[in-house]
């Protein structure tokens, strides 16, 4: 495979993964922000190690109801409702992990011909025009909506199960936070990028 080839190949990788290498960061770098990413970087890993063994009750629970449905035609009333939260609670908890190593899903047909410094500078400017504003707003409309479930001890009235809701809306308020959390790491990462022309890891 040529060289031209090889080039063309790792341009259509997603961008954001060239910043999930091994966490060093450049010697030019300031110590109080190198030491924010990796802190930042660091905790959100151990978050992602944490919410990924939510994967293995999901998984029971729909494998529970297929086999209770299919062979002894006896449907639960609980797996349902616990997939669909557990899913929940895996994606949001999840997502501040996924910024961090670069897996959410981005248009990068035009980003990934742009220079360094200016991926950095666009990167830069959406954090802080949209991305912590709207976090912000959401943790807030989040917080008004966990505390009212909680106040009204909140069930769910599609089942006959009737579970408590603000097991799952609070997953929703503390993967808010730990999406703000990680986009600090990121807004740096950005503003270094956009100053030094190069990406810190």
């Amino acid at each position: 495979m040529s060289d031209e080839k090889k080039k063309l190949d790792i341009s259509d990788e997603m961008i954001a993964e060239r910043r999930s290498g091994s966490g060093k960061m450049p010697d030019d770098m300031p110590k109080w922000m190198a030491s924010t990413i990796i802190n930042i970087d660091k905790f959100s890993k151990w978050v992602g190690n944490i919410v990924c063994w939510l994967t293995i009750p999901l998984i029971l629970a729909m494998v529970y109801e297929v086999l209770a449905r299919k062979l002894f035609t006896a449907p639960t009333m609980w797996a349902y409702d616990m997939s669909r939260f557990l899913y929940g609670a895996l994606f949001m908890l999840g997502a501040g992990y996924a910024l961090s190593r670069g897996v959410h899903i981005r248009a990068d047909f035009l980003y990934r011909n742009f220079k360094v410094k200016t991926q950095g500078k666009v990167d830069t400017s959406l954090y802080v025009l949209f991305y912590f504003p709207g976090l912000l707003f959401f943790l807030y409309m989040t917080t008004i909506f966990v505390g009212e479930s909680i106040m009204r001890s909140e069930r769910g009235m599609d089942t006959a199960w009737m579970p408590y809701m603000w097991p799952i809306k609070s997953c929703l308020w503390f993967g808010i936070l730990f999406l703000i959390i990680q986009g600090v790491a990121e807004l740096f990462k950005s503003y270094y990028a956009a100053t030094r022309g190069k990406w810190p890891n």
